[in-house]
């Protein structure tokens, strides 16, 4: 199925939702211990979460690159931090509502790439990285089974691609009945159940 505003739209809102919610979770104490993404710790993880998740989401959809201002800075140092980026989530899925977004391509500085595969890509940053810092936080990223499918079928198509620049490790190991949110997370190089 192609991605489209009205098969997208609806997964970003969820996944936005459920990012608030675990950011929310998340106790100073854990900002410095390991995250389930490679050496970095928690901080570091959440701080590339914001940026990419939500600013990034919101500046893709008006076609803007991100500012030094915010690329160089550690959200987290803010004790309300959550609450910010729960507020940032908001003017970020608003900014895909409009359905103008949805048309033409989006420059993503080494390629341009039509709107709604951006969308796509946007949502696996959300949700992935959202995974990685409910797990590494002793929390839980819930999402539908529409949201799962559109997920796992997303990381199919570009788990190759996203292997060769390191973005994805190797597949990991999947417990036996895997939902297809924990697919998802397998092939991206993830192991669902491992401890950090």
């Amino acid at each position: 199925m192609e991605p489209s505003m009205q098969n997208v739209q609806p997964h970003l809102v969820e996944c936005a939702a459920e990012a608030a919610r675990v950011a929310a979770g998340v106790k100073p104490d854990r900002l410095d211990a390991p995250s389930r993404c490679g050496d970095w710790d928690v901080r570091t993880l959440v701080n590339h979460w914001v940026l990419y998740g939500a600013h990034g989401l919101e500046h893709r959809a008006l076609r803007e690159q991100l500012p030094d201002e915010l690329t160089g800075r550690d959200f987290t140092a803010d004790e309300e931090w959550a609450t910010a980026f729960a507020r940032q989530l908001d003017r970020a899925v608003a900014a895909w509502a409009d359905p103008k977004v949805w048309e033409g391509e989006v420059d993503l500085g080494y390629a341009a790439q039509p709107a709604p595969e951006v969308a796509t890509l946007l949502l696996l940053e959300l949700a992935l990285h959202g995974w990685d810092v409910a797990a590494s936080t002793g929390q839980e990223f819930r999402v539908s089974d529409g949201t799962a499918r559109l997920l796992l079928d997303v990381v199919r198509a570009n788990a190759e691609l996203y292997r060769q620049y390191e973005g994805f490790a190797a597949p990991g190991d999947l417990p036996a009945g895997a939902d297809e949110f924990a697919q998802a997370l397998a092939l991206s190089g993830r192991t669902p159940g491992q401890q950090p």
